[in-house]
């Protein structure tokens, strides 16, 4: 095995392992910086042997021996003294003394617990949102502080700093690693699967940047969603995200043309959905229905999607069913975005005019002040009007208003063809 080979498969194995390696650490040393340290002194010490002695069978294993010798090395040092951890001490040595075959199946004891751990760990509300995307990413996606910063085009100090002062702020506010239980838990959940989903709506339609897309946020939102589906495998939301972010994953290729320019929805070429993903999103649809999770808004919105991927084409989509779908979320999770998204789909049920209306009681909504979606909106509803002045005006506002270069020029591109097109007379 080449060096390149050996490193590779390194970047590969800290991906799948990572996460599992730094919740395992935690759940002895009681510290998510130190486990992370931990492993991070493991993944040093494989990039200087494997090269030489080649990956082993069963390479996780061998970080989290790695790292567990190196713990209780600190341990002993004292350099952890005043925390009290002698009887930790004992568990780990007492874990390095076993055979390789009983260490093997140690690291696999608990892991679920470990995990859902560190994730409800990474998203305490005592931390930012910025901070919990930050460290979710870090530690149970297994990115690097430059792919976080290149993911979210930020600078990798200030990146840096949200993963120092979160892990800091966890330490100071003596956060429990363990799971809660009750109301507590709820509340914990309803902040892990904002964070994922913010971890996949920017992957899906980047804020800024000169990309449309970033599918490799898209990927780490559904793997961080799988994971958890299947470490609380009873609640309905988790499952109605997962099945959310599955179907609309399936449009990935659609979405964006040969040269990067987006491409909406209603002239996707559907044979490019991915029908895998969607089947897969369906049944988590299902799942979460079963679970008496229909009313939940990540299961409604997964309905509203489920609408489009059942839809052959584009004519075929029940608007009115998810026109329905979107008021039923609007009494559940009352906001100006999601009476906006119902406007569209009042617009295409019953005409342009019926989502103008709510549209036009949207305007003076502080909340939406400098959304660019309000007038884009608003202007393909009076482009539908024949209202091209006014489209043209809309489309370029909205234009003004996005930090997203290929959705700047898709807007651009509307406002124009709307100067091509003779006006009628204002309604």
């Amino acid at each position: 095995m080449t060096a390149a080979d050996a490193h590779r498969a390194i970047h590969a194995v800290w991906r799948i392992e990572s996460a599992r390696l730094i919740a395992g650490l935690a759940r002895f040393v009681r510290d998510v910086g130190l486990a992370e340290e931990l492993a991070q002194d493991a993944l040093v010490a494989a990039l200087e042997r494997w090269p030489e002695s080649g990956v082993p069978d069963n390479p996780g294993a061998w970080l989290m021996a790695t790292a567990k010798h190196r713990a209780v090395d600190a341990l002993r040092r004292g350099k952890l003294l005043e925390r009290k951890h002698e009887e930790i001490v004992y568990q780990l040595e007492a874990r390095q003394e076993r055979a390789t075959p009983e260490l093997e199946a140690a690291i696999d004891e608990n892991v679920g617990d470990d995990l859902l751990r560190l994730v409800l760990t990474a998203c305490h509300p005592v931390l930012s949102t910025e901070a919990r995307v930050a460290l979710t990413l870090r530690l149970l996606g297994g990115l690097t502080t430059e792919e976080i910063a290149r993911a979210f085009l930020v600078s990798e100090p200030t990146v840096a700093q949200r993963i120092v002062r979160a892990k800091r702020t966890l330490a100071e506010a003596h956060v429990p690693f363990e799971v809660p239980r009750g109301a507590e838990l709820t509340a914990r959940l309803a902040s892990v699967l904002q964070v994922i989903y913010l971890i996949f709506n920017e992957g899906y339609s980047a804020t800024a940047g000169d990309d449309w897309m970033r599918p490799e946020l898209c990927e780490d939102a559904l793997r961080l969603g799988r994971i958890l589906a299947g470490l609380v495998p009873n609640e309905p939301e988790v499952h109605g995200l997962v099945a959310l972010m599955e179907i609309q994953a399936s449009r990935s290729r659609a979405r964006v043309g040969p040269s990067g320019e987006p491409i909406l929805l209603l002239e996707q070429k559907r044979s490019l959905w991915d029908r895998i993903l969607i089947h897969r999103g369906l049944a988590a649809l299902e799942r979460a229905e079963a679970l008496g999770g229909a009313r939940g808004p990540y299961a409604l919105q997964a309905a509203i999607a489920a609408c489009h991927a059942r839809a052959r084409t584009a004519e075929e989509t029940d608007w009115v069913r998810i026109a329905a779908l979107y008021g039923v979320l609007a009494q559940v999770t009352p906001s100006p975005v999601v009476e906006l998204n119902r406007a569209v789909a009042l617009g295409m049920a019953f005409g342009p005019a019926a989502g103008l209306e709510v549209v036009d009681a949207l305007t003076s909504e502080p909340a939406l002040e400098g959304y660019h979606l309000l007038p884009s909106v608003r202007g393909d509803l009076l482009a539908k009007l024949e209202r091209f002045n006014e489209a043209r005006e809309e489309f370029e506002r909205a234009a003004s208003l996005t930090r997203n270069t290929r959705e700047r020029e898709l807007l651009l591109d509307r406002a124009a063809a709307c100067v091509r097109k003779p006006s009628t007379q204002r309604q």
